[in-house]
This record gives C-alpha cells, structure tokens and sequence, in this order.
C-alpha cells in the first residue's frame, strides 16, 4: 500500500540462531535502517528487521499481524527450513489472534484522532496538516480490520492485498475520505471482525507444544548439518544441587 516516491521500504528476514546464540549470547532480533535514529524514515529509506525462528514463532504465536503476514508473504532466497515452516502454517492459526487484530486496528485508530500517545515514528504533522488528520494511520486501521477478517474467516491472508479493497486503502491513504467516514467503516469492520470470529474455523488458541516441536526440530536439523551434534565429550560431567 506504498505510494511511489513517498515511502520506505522494509525488508523481513527469518534465520536459525548458532547454538551458542541459542543457548548462551542470544541474537533474536536484528535491525538495521538507512535513517539515523533520531529522524523518521524518507522516500527511499530502507529498515530491514530479521526476527531468530525461535522469536518469530513465539510472536506468531502470540498473534502478533506484523509476524502473522510473514507467513503469507512470497519469500525471496527462501532457505529450506522456511519451506518446513510453511508447511505447518496451519499451527499458528486460531480465534484468539481476532484480539491482536483488534488492539493493533484500534490503537491506530486512537493515533489517527489523536486519543493515543503518537511518538517519534507515529507523528504526521504533514498528512495532519494537508489532510487534517493521519490519513496514513487511517489506512493502517482498514488494512488490519480487513486483513484480521480475512485471517479468522478463511485462515489465510491474502498479500498484496486484493482489489476493492487495495483502491479504498489507497483512496483513504490520499486523503479522499473524511476522518468521520473513516471512524464509522472502521466501526463497521470492527463488527464485522466480531462476527466473523463466531463462524471461524482456526481453533480457540494455537497449540505450543506443537509449535515448539516444529521450531526445535528445525534448529536440531539446521545444527547437524552444520556439524554440531550437541554430544559432550566422553569425560564431562554435569553437577547440581
């Protein structure tokens, strides 16, 4: 839903941490920009933000959207333990994720009538100022509430996102809907979620344990074929209390 010449670009990543990460250092999440931290993001910029298997899947899990699309999202230079992920999506399907939907469409929608704490990176004195409101916020809520719609309905999420709707997102993003338009089709969508979780096929929660299988399987498999065979040498010990 970027507009040409005005916005950034972000790059997502997944990768299996060493065992030393895994077990000792920790490397979870990475994150790099082209902007210095003190300023938001310019037309051109790029963040790339790589999330370890093991925190994308707890994020998943937890519902979060920004994690949950990853899933739905072709893959460039995708590696094969990706291809095992894929093959399971269906694990971090469930109802509950709705809540997640919600939360995050509603917090955007307090960001855009100014009710929620905006922050350096929320602030959009420009679009305020030619719009009268965070038009960009605006479409933020339309993309969730329809997306989180889509996810509880039919366990999918379709990316990029699907015309009528792509023309309406970017027709609010330019400002050609007024703000109180906005709030009421966005307390429509937010209905029309709680419908939808009543008819949902996903189940109530995700299974853990299930998840937890899969990623560990994976980083055992990635490990050996790296050489490391997780096996102590024939004298250590391990001592306790």
């Amino acid at each position: 839903m970027k507009l040409e010449g005005t916005d950034d670009r972000d790059l997502y990543g997944i990768y299996i941490e060493t065992p030393e990460c895994c077990f000792w250092q920790g490397l979870e999440h990475f994150v790099t920009s082209t902007a210095p931290d003190s300023v938001r993001n310019q037309a051109g910029d790029v963040d790339v933000i790589c999330y370890s298997l093991r925190r994308f899947a707890r994020l998943a899990a937890a519902g979060n959207p920004t994690i949950l699309h990853i899933l739905f999202t072709p893959a460039d230079n995708q590696e094969a333990f990706w291809s095992a992920v894929i093959a399971s999506r269906d694990l971090f399907l469930a109802k509950a994720h709705a809540l997640k939907y919600q939360g995050y469409a509603d917090a955007q929608l307090r960001r855009m009538t100014g009710d929620r704490g905006r922050g350096k990176h929320g602030q959009r004195p420009e679009l305020e100022k030619q719009y009268g409101y965070n038009v960009k916020a605006a479409m933020h809520v339309f993309r969730l509430l329809h997306g989180g719609i889509e996810f509880v309905s039919q366990g999918w999420v379709t990316l990029p996102r699907p015309e009528p709707e792509r023309s309406k997102l970017l027709a609010v993003r330019c400002g050609e809907w007024s703000q109180d338009r906005v709030i009421a089709e966005a307390n429509r969508l937010f209905a029309e979620l709680d419908a939808a979780v009543e008819y949902s096929p996903p189940p109530e929660r995700v299974d853990l344990d299930a998840i937890g299988r899969l990623v560990t399987e994976i980083c055992l498999d990635a490990w050996e074929q790296w050489g490391w065979s997780g096996k102590r040498s024939t004298g250590s010990r391990i001592g306790g209390v």
